[in-house]
């Protein structure tokens, strides 16, 4: 083989499987841990096939998952289907929205766990593509992987007050994940608030490096090897599987599949971090994706979201708005002062909750003196305007009263992105008449 041939596919395959990398590495980053907790503190990861959940919203210095969520409390863990059944456990909700997010090495969903599900409190049972034994009596349903390796990520709404954060705590203890090995029928609970914790990772600005070049060559076929091809897929397996066993044998080979493994970093992921640069284009230059944790080959949109916002929901649990510019085309700025103004009766129409965050370029959150990251459905103290509108302020410095209940502090002079989330959406975003407003200088 040429090294021009060898380079052309590794160019191609480090693009596409960029995401499973990413999900393959996570569960490698925590296997041997000796029981769930939180690293750093703040971050909550636990050893295969076991979450860890948190018992408040994540703290703004998170690195883990770009473009974190403030309206939720969170979980996270790893799963390995081809050392265990993974059991989940869901708790009584009551009428609180909830959702767990199950995908699989390829971020696509494989389970429906959620209120917009009507999910009844149980146990659910996930399971790998070869496990064939016999389903335990009191496992209410079965959902099967086409891949070994996966994520969950419990989501559980929680209301931006001391009350609901306390009333909170009960339910959210009584979620786990655990091997089927340990499945006795008893629901286990655990005190969240009282987890170990480990060391940092380290500080950065930019979310935790998951899918390093170096180590593309020789993660590849144990990726491949864990998510078999779709349908169409064979040809271009069978294609960079050869091209792999030859670099294996060929130093020089295998170094051209890593220098351009680096270079497809620097120049096709790294700018799928601004969303301006993929999506589906609205109004008032917005974008969004429509086919969210079901990409299947869509492997630009899964590569994109993997590197700017990974681990987002389906469409039908959530919809995402993206924004990086103002009304006229100009990047957002913390130099400037906005306006984001919802017309009466046209916030987002979800049967969930709705909120507006702002994400620093890197989409993390910028620690502000009133830590208030994102506003929404949890912020109770929301005034609308005189003609029932609602107005958010977004800007680095507190605009006067009686606006500041409605402020959404922006870092001053640095680039910053703006995130709609719409949990459970309705009629208006589920067959796309409902458009987010303009993002509107402030002179």
């Amino acid at each position: 083989m040429t090294e021009a041939y060898v380079r052309m596919v590794a160019r191609e395959a480090y693009f596409w499987a960029w995401p499973m990398l990413n999900v393959y590495n996570r569960r490698l980053a925590f296997k041997d841990l000796p029981e769930p907790g939180l690293m750093g503190g703040i971050v909550p990861i636990a050893p295969l096939n076991r979450l860890s959940m948190l018992s408040d919203y994540i703290e703004p210095q998170e690195r883990q998952v770009a473009c974190p969520n403030q309206d939720v409390v969170y979980g996270a863990g790893s799963i390995g289907l081809d050392v265990d059944a993974v059991v989940i456990q869901v708790p009584d909700f009551g009428d609180r929205f909830w959702v767990y997010q199950v995908v699989d090495i390829r971020t696509d969903s494989f389970a429906d766990l959620g209120k917009m599900y009507h999910t009844k409190p149980g146990f659910y049972l996930l399971v790998g593509r070869d496990w064939n034994d016999r389903v335990p009596e009191g496992i209410t349903q079965v959902f099967r992987a086409s891949t070994n390796t996966g994520f969950v990520i419990p989501r559980v709404f929680v209301d931006a007050t001391v009350e609901d954060k306390q009333a909170v705590q009960s339910i959210v203890n009584q979620i786990d994940m655990y091997p089927l090995s340990l499945f006795d029928g008893k629901v286990k609970e655990r005190d969240w608030s009282r987890q170990p914790k480990f060391p940092a990772q380290g500080s950065s600005n930019e979310e935790t490096r998951w899918v390093v070049p170096e180590n593309f060559v020789d993660e590849l076929t144990l990726v491949l090897d864990d998510a078999l091809s779709l349908p169409g897929e064979e040809a271009r397996y069978a294609e960079v599987l050869s091209v792999v066993a030859a670099a294996q044998k060929d130093l020089r080979l295998k170094a051209a599949m890593i220098d351009e493994a680096r270079l497809a970093e620097e120049d096709l992921i790294s700018p799928l971090l601004q969303f301006r640069n993929y999506g589906l284009p609205l109004a008032n230059n917005w974008t969004t994706q429509d086919n969210g944790a079901s990409f299947g080959t869509d492997y630009f949109t899964r590569t994109a979201v993997a590197k700017s916002n990974i681990f987002v929901n389906k469409p039908s649990e959530t919809k995402y708005f993206y924004q990086d510019l103002d009304a006229k085309g100009t990047r957002l700025n913390g130099a400037k002062r906005y306006a984001v103004t919802f017309a009466k009766d046209q916030l987002p129409p979800v049967k969930g909750f709705w909120s507006l965050t702002l994400y620093n370029q890197h989409h993390f959150f910028v620690p502000n003196a009133i830590k208030r990251y994102s506003l929404g459905t949890k912020n109770k103290d929301l005034r609308s305007n005189d003609d029932g509108s609602l107005t958010i302020y977004v800007q680095s410095e507190a605009p006067e009263e009686p606006h500041r209940s409605n402020w959404l502090p922006s870092p001053p002079s640095e680039d910053f992105s703006l995130y709609i989330r719409a949990y459970w959406p309705t009629d208006g975003i589920t067959d796309g008449t409902w458009i987010p407003p303009a993002v509107v200088v402030v002179e």
